[in-house]
C-alpha cells in the first residue's frame, strides 16, 4: 500500500520517467501517494513499476518532448511535472534546453502548482560542453516560463541499476589493467534514493522549494582514480590503474565509437562537486548516503566466485 502523504493523489507527470534516475522518482512519489504518469518514447521500459503501484495510481505515455502536441496530452490536468530528460547525443539544444522550456510553458498553462527540473551541477552557458550549454538554456527556459520551478543540480548519480559504477566494475572485472582519464577529476556522488527524495520534497512543498536552484553531492568527494582504486578493491581483484595525461584523453575522446564523448570529457575533467554558492541536501532535511554503504555489497556479482568469494580476501 502506498504512504499517505501531502502528495496524496495529487497527478504528477515525470517526462524521461524511464529511466534509471526516473524509476526511482517514481517509487518516490508512488510511496507519497501520488498519481504518476511516465512519459517517454519508450514507456514500455518502465513497466517494471506497475506492481508497485496501487490500481490505478500509475499510467504510461508515449511522448516526444519535442512535440507540443505530445507534452501537452501528458500535462492534461497535472498537478505538477519533472523533467529528468538528459542526453549527451542528438540535438542537445532541443532535448535538453527547448523541450524543458516547452514542458515549463505547458505546464504553467495548464495549472500545474509545482514543478521540478532537474539539470546537473557544470551547467553553463559559456562552457566548451554543448551539454553543459544546453542545461544551462534548459534552467533559464524553464524559470523563465515557470518562476516558481526548482532546479536540482546532482552531482554522479550512483545506484544498483545504474551505468556509470556498473561500466567501470564490468571495465575492471576483465581487465587486469585500464587507463584511467581524469584522474584527478573531483567527484561528489549522490545515492540515487536521496535524488529522488529530494524531488518528491520540493513538490510536496514548492511554496519552500520553489524558485530555488540546489547543487547536490554526496558526503564525500572522490577522484576519478580513487573511485577506480575502490571499486577493484570491492571485487577482490588486484588491477593497475594507468592515469592518463590531458592531451591523450582528449584524441580519445574525440574518436568516434568510444564510451566517452568530448562533451563528456569536458565535463569530467572539470569535476562534479558543488560549488559552495547555492544550498544543498541540507535544505531538503536530507543527510545523503556514501557509496561505500554499498559498494561491497554490490560488487559480489562482479566477485570471480560471486557471493561465495573469500571475504577475508577482500579485506
Amino acid at each position: 500500500m502506498a504512504q499517505t502523504g501531502s502528495l496524496q493523489d495529487r497527478v504528477i507527470t515525470i517526462f524521461g520517467g524511464s529511466g534509471f534516475l526516473g524509476a526511482h522518482v517514481a517509487q518516490a512519489l508512488l510511496a507519497r501517494g501520488a498519481r504518476v504518469r511516465i512519459a517517454s518514447r519508450n514507456p514500455e521500459r518502465a513497466l517494471k513499476l506497475k506492481p508497485l503501484a496501487n490500481l490505478g495510481q500509475i499510467q504510461f505515455l508515449r511522448c516526444d518532448i519535442r512535440d507540443e502536441a505530445a507534452v501537452a496530452g501528458a500535462l492534461y490536468q497535472a498537478d505538477a511535472a519533472v523533467n529528468l530528460v538528459g542526453a549527451f547525443n542528438g540535438d542537445l539544444r532541443a532535448l535538453m534546453g527547448e523541450a524543458a522550456g516547452r514542458i515549463a510553458r505547458l505546464a504553467a498553462a495548464g495549472g500545474a502548482r509545482a514543478m521540478v527540473h532537474v539539470s546537473a551541477i557544470g551547467a553553463d552557458a559559456e562552457s566548451e560542453s554543448g551539454y553543459a550549454r544546453a542545461k544551462a538554456l534548459g534552467e533559464k527556459l524553464v524559470l523563465d516560463a515557470f518562476p516558481t520551478a526548482t532546479i536540482l543540480r546532482p552531482s554522479v548519480v550512483f545506484g544498483e541499476d545504474d551505468t556509470f559504477i556498473n561500466m567501470f566494475a564490468g571495465m575492471i572485472r576483465l581487465a587486469p589493467a585500464l587507463p584511467v582519464f581524469g584522474p584527478e577529476a573531483r567527484l561528489q556522488p549522490l545515492l540515487v534514493d536521496d535524488l529522488a527524495d529530494a524531488v518528491a520534497l520540493a513538490l510536496e512543498n514548492p511554496a519552500k522549494h520553489g524558485g530555488r536552484t540546489y547543487e547536490l553531492g554526496g558526503p564525500e568527494v572522490v577522484t576519478m582514480l580513487a573511485l577506480n582504486q575502490r571499486i577493484a578493491a570491492a571485487q577482490g581483484r588486484q588491477r593497475l590503474f594507468i592515469p592518463m595525461p590531458d592531451a591523450a584523453s582528449a584524441v580519445f575522446a574525440a574518436l568516434p565509437g568510444t564510451p566517452m564523448g568530448r562533451d563528456q570529457w569536458i565535463m569530467l575533467k572539470e569535476g562534479s562537486v558543488p560549488g559552495g554558492t547555492q544550498p544543498g541536501f541540507a535544505a531538503f532535511g536530507i543527510e545523503p548516503r556514501p557509496l561505500g554503504l554499498y559498494l561491497d555489497r554490490w560488487m559480489e556479482r562482479y566477485r570471480k566466485y560471486g557471493r561465495f568469494t573469500n571475504r577475508a580476501k577482500l579485506a
